[in-house]
C-alpha cells in the first residue's frame, strides 16, 4: 500500500478520532469507554507532538489511514527512557502493512530521541496485534491478568518489549521531539 508517513496535525483529529471510535465502542482494544471526539484528539495531538512522536499514514488524498504515536510509560524520573507505543489503523485498512509501516518510522525516532526501551501494552486475545509486535522484534514481558472490565468481561492485558539502544551507565535525557525537528528524518515526515 503507498501510504505518506507524516507527523499529525490537529486537522488530523477528525480522521483520527473516527479510526479510534470503534475499538473503544466496540471492543476492550481499548480500555476507554466514551470514545473522544475530533476536539479532545487534537488536544492529543498538541499535548504529544512537543515531546513525542505522533505520526499518521496518509493516503493520496491525504486521508488518514491510521496512525501511531509514543507516550510517557511512567511519570517518574527513573522511567525517563522507557516509552510506550500505541497504532491503530482504519478498519479497512487493516492488514496491508501499515502498522509494520507506522511503527517503521516511529520506532527509528525513539531511538533518535534517546529511549532505551519502547514498550507495546495489547488487550488479549489480539493476534494481530501480538504478530505485529513480535515480528519487529518485541517479546513478551508479561501480563497483567484480569486487570481491566469493560463489555460485561474481565480483560488480560499482556506486555510486549524492545530494546531501541544500549543502556549504557550514564545516559543522558532523552531529548523533546521539539529539539530535533530539522534532523532530516523528521525533515521528511513535516514535508509529507
Amino acid at each position: 500500500m503507498n501510504a505518506v508517513i507524516r507527523l499529525a496535525r490537529p486537522g488530523d483529529a477528525g480522521a483520527v478520532a473516527a479510526i479510534y471510535r470503534p475499538h473503544v465502542e466496540g471492543s476492550a482494544v481499548s480500555f476507554e469507554v466514551v470514545a473522544p471526539d475530533a476536539t479532545e484528539m487534537a488536544r492529543r495531538i498538541e499535548a504529544t507532538l512537543p515531546a513525542f512522536p505522533w505520526l499518521v499514514a496518509a493516503g493520496a488524498a491525504d486521508e488518514v489511514l491510521g496512525y501511531a504515536y509514543a507516550s510517557r510509560l511512567r511519570d517518574r524520573a527513573a522511567y525517563q527512557w522507557a516509552i510506550e507505543t500505541t497504532v491503530y489503523v482504519r478498519a479497512s485498512d487493516k492488514r496491508r502493512g501499515l502498522g509494520r509501516t507506522l511503527y517503521g518510522a516511529l520506532l527509528p525516532l525513539l531511538r533518535l530521541q534517546g529511549f532505551r526501551t519502547a514498550f507495546g501494552g495489547i488487550t488479549l486475545p489480539n493476534p494481530g496485534s501480538v504478530g505485529l509486535h513480535e515480528a519487529l522484534g518485541f517479546t513478551h514481558v508479561g501480563t497483567y491478568h484480569g486487570v481491566g472490565h469493560k463489555l460485561g468481561a474481565w480483560h488480560d492485558v499482556g506486555f510486549w518489549q524492545l530494546d531501541l539502544a544500549a543502556r549504557d551507565p550514564a545516559p543522558a535525557p532523552p531529548r523533546r521531539l521539539a529539539e530535533l525537528l530539522e534532523h532530516p528524518e523528521l525533515r521528511a515526515l513535516r514535508c509529507g
